[in-house]
């Protein structure tokens, strides 16, 4: 392990309001600041050796504000200058108004000349507001870039300081081997947070001081604090980078310990599966209604993994208490849309009853919709809702519904209550309607019913619906200023003004809007926050990018921006052995599918026992290669170079006599002797007919001669096979390329070529003939 380098630097700098978002213990700090270190790096790394080795890591990957161009050229300067700095770097703050220190990491090192960019962590461990920071006057220019502090000009005795004025130190600490943390509240279950504080720990931060307070965000929001209180090694900080670092979690006091205990308790007696509690999610089939309960705020959450994709799919929730106590949404799980439906995210949702008289929440999802593509099933949750209860006694109990997802006919989803005109045809000829009211009543009685009914009745003059003029529904009837919305009691009213006109910002950028499903819609689409599966490191990651302005090359090629920097990595092409992105992978293949469908059938040996190309076949597919490298046949009756050695000589033959004596000769020696190969299947071999049972075709050359006289009469024709006797594996070869050729998916000359590149595997030459070779059409 080398020895890390000591470097002794301080300057100080005016705290100013950060221009980027900064998490955890992290600065940023002038260019200037980093030539400073270097130099003072020199200085006190005399006799240090290996300088090269060391990490630079004030530039940060994940940052979308650094430059790695500037990046590169501290590097170079680095590497050229043989300085080498800390790894991790970190520093000392100090602030001068009131002695507070914490200790912090780099970010970057891009601020202003003089400046100093401070995290809300750090921020608030110095003592500095926001409102010191905001109200500052303009930026002066700096006095030289060269100077260690911001001093104030000495020709002018009358200048205040612009901002807090913070020192700052380069300071190595150990590396801490265990931290205790004390909850500033009560009612922390580790369940919540030891993983987002882990998590945390490792993104954002690089060193903890003692006395800080640590600031920790839920998954539902909300906020846990912790005052950092004891490390080991004993001391004022701690390095967290790289090491094992164990975690203990107490309470301030006896107190806040027993008030957590009973929170605890108070929690198991409503967790999901209890009578109190919520119902346990579970998988749903469309030939089943499933019975559950939930409290006030919470989810319970199912997954359909199966239905008819042909049909439109209805899922309903029924059995409800009221309208408003109980919300359905829907989202499809895929690649692209990975997280559970949730208030503000989610692609479907029903809020209201679509009819009042059948108390039923419905969505239907027609199997043409664009979100079911490539959906491995849908994510159903039942969700309480939380945010206006009707009473205060009925908040903690838990609301039943009855869910159900089903499979409808086209009918059905075009079916629609009848019209106000279809209904009028039902009456008589001596009714007639109400003005008030709109109900049919005889004629004899219409004065009678309209004295009664003005007295009573009043009929809204917007929507029309009406109402007892001493009813609470009539007392609470409302309707929206902005839309078309209306209803009848507070808790409508509340909730539709929650829905669509209060602001809700986006957790995860800067997005904002008045209406609940203009979010969950960005949500569940541009938002960088998205979490989907990356195909190229097969993660839930979040999506990453700018959604009010996302890159061209985003939208050229329907990637993410975490899956366009996730696929800059590199591998090789399992089918060339070139090195290629992962997110060219997919345009690359099919280069191979369009150049495979245009290749040419490679000749194969005339010898029908041969399981060899004429050519021979090299790496990656390639057909022809023998040739190419100048160990092709090197005769021109179309037999490969292993079956025509036996037939070579050193002899001119211009007309090809010798040769034909030579073949001819070598048919009777088969035939008369056989090769005495225990696999030899060869028809005209004797050893070769006894092997398959077959019947002799004589023992003499007297009898041989007139059956191979065909055979020699086309040894020119290389159309026509040779039968020759070949090697055990040459024939394995040829046996399993037909056996492949028999399945009529690839011809039988590229199923030659597969065995003779693969040799007798019968998966290996099927991959390669998946690889290389063009199937028939």
């Amino acid at each position: 392990m080398n020895e890390q380098p000591v470097v002794r630097w301080s300057a100080t700098f005016t705290a100013t309001s950060p221009t980027v978002d900064l998490m955890g213990d992290k600065i940023i700090l002038p260019q200037s600041a980093l030539e400073q270190l270097l130099a003072a790096s020199t200085s006190s790394s005399k006799g240090v050796a290996n300088a090269s080795s060391s990490s630079f890591t004030a530039f940060d990957r994940q940052n979308p504000y650094a430059d790695p161009q500037q990046y590169s050229s501290y590097a170079n300067s680095l590497q050229q200058s043989q300085q080498q700095l800390p790894n991790p770097l970190m520093f000392r703050l100090v602030n001068q108004a009131n002695g507070n220190t914490v200790h912090a990491g780099i970010r970057e090192f891009s601020a202003h000349e003089n400046e100093v960019l401070l995290s809300t962590y750090l921020m608030e461990a110095l003592g500095i507001s926001p409102d010191q920071l905001t109200s500052l006057p303009s930026r002066p220019s700096p006095p030289d870039a060269t100077t260690n502090a911001v001093d104030v000009d000495a020709e002018q005795p009358n200048a205040l300081p612009i901002g807090p004025q913070i020192t700052v130190h380069a300071k190595q600490l150990p590396k801490g081997t265990y931290v205790r943390l004390r909850p500033l509240e009560a009612g922390y279950n580790p369940d919540d947070w030891k993983s987002l504080l882990e998590r945390q720990l490792r993104e954002s931060f690089t060193t903890l001081t003692k006395g800080a307070f640590l600031s920790v965000r839920g998954v539902k929001g909300e906020t846990f604090r912790f005052l950092i209180d004891q490390f080991r090694p004993e001391g004022d900080g701690i390095c967290v980078v790289d090491t094992d670092l164990e975690v203990d979690i107490e309470a301030l006091n006896e107190e806040q310990a027993r008030e957590t205990m009973r929170q605890i308790m108070a929690k198991a007696q409503t967790a999901p599966g209890t009578a109190e509690g919520s119902s346990l999610g579970q998988e749903l089939n469309i030939w089943k209604a499933v019975d559950g309960q939930v409290l006030i705020g919470d989810y319970v959450d199912y997954e359909l993994p199966s239905w008819a994709r042909s049909r439109a799919l209805e899922i309903e929730i029924s059995q409800l208490d009221n309208e408003h106590s109980v919300d359905l949404y829907v989202s499809p799980k895929s690649s692209r849309q990975r997280a559970l439906p949730r208030e503000s995210e989610h692609v479907f949702s029903a809020f209201t009853f679509p009819d009042r008289e059948s108390g039923v929440k419905r969505i239907t999802i027609l199997p043409t919709n664009v979100e079911l593509e490539e959906a491995e099933a849908l994510l159903i949750s039942v969700h309480a809702y939380s945010h206006h209860a009707d009473s205060a006694g009925s908040k903690n109990l838990p609301r039943p519904f009855r869910l159900r997802a089903k499979n409808v006919t086209a009918s059905h989803d075009a079916a629609a209550p009848p019209t106000t005109q279809e209904g009028a045809e039902n009456h008589g000829a001596d009714e007639e309607q109400c003005k008030n009211c709109h109900q049919w009543v005889p004629k004899r009685t219409m004065i009678l019913h309209e004295n009664f009914c003005r007295r009573n009745n009043i009929a809204c003059p917007e929507c029309g619906n009406t109402f007892q003029k001493s009813s609470v529904e009539w007392a609470k009837h409302w309707h929206c200023p902005h839309d078309d919305a209306n209803g009848s009691s507070e808790i409508s009213k509340l909730k539709h003004d929650y829905l669509y006109h209060s602001e809700h910002q986006c957790p995860a950028c800067s997005f904002a809007s008045n209406s609940l499903p203009d979010l969950a819609r960005h949500r569940t689409t541009v938002c960088p926050g998205k979490i989907i599966l990356c195909r190229f490191c097969h993660l839930e990651v979040p999506q990453e990018g700018d959604p009010f302005n996302p890159s061209p090359e985003s939208l050229v090629s329907g990637l993410s921006e975490h899956e366009l920097a996730d696929g800059a990595r590199t591998t090789d092409c399992h089918l060339c052995s070139k090195i290629i992105r992962l997110r060219d992978m997919a345009t690359h293949l099919k280069h191979h599918e369009l150049e495979k469908a245009h290749r040419p059938k490679p000749a194969v040996c005339r010898n029908a026992n041969c399981g060899r190309t004429l050519h021979g076949v090299g790496r990656n597919g390639a057909v022809g290669s023998g040739t190419h490298m100048g160990q092709g046949p090197g005769n021109d009756i179309g037999l490969c170079s292993l079956c025509f050695s036996p037939l070579y000589v050193s002899l001119h033959d211009p007309e090809g006599k010798a040769l034909k004596r030579r073949i001819e000769r070598k048919y009777l020696s088969q035939m008369l002797t056989g090769c005495v190969k225990r696999w030899c299947r060869n028809e005209w071999c004797k050893t070769g007919r006894a092997n398959t049972k077959l019947e002799p075709k004589g023992s003499s050359a007297q009898v041989v001669l007139p059956m191979i006289k065909p055979l020699m009469d086309t040894f020119r024709d290389t159309q026509t096979p040779m039968y020759f006797c070949v090697d055990e594996s040459n024939q394995r070869r040829r046996m399993l390329a037909e056996m492949l050729a028999s399945e009529k998916v690839w011809d039988p000359e590229w199923c030659i070529a597969a065995c003779e590149a693969e040799g007798p595997n019968l998966d290996k030459a099927r991959e390669w003939l998946m690889n290389w070779a063009p199937m028939k059409e």
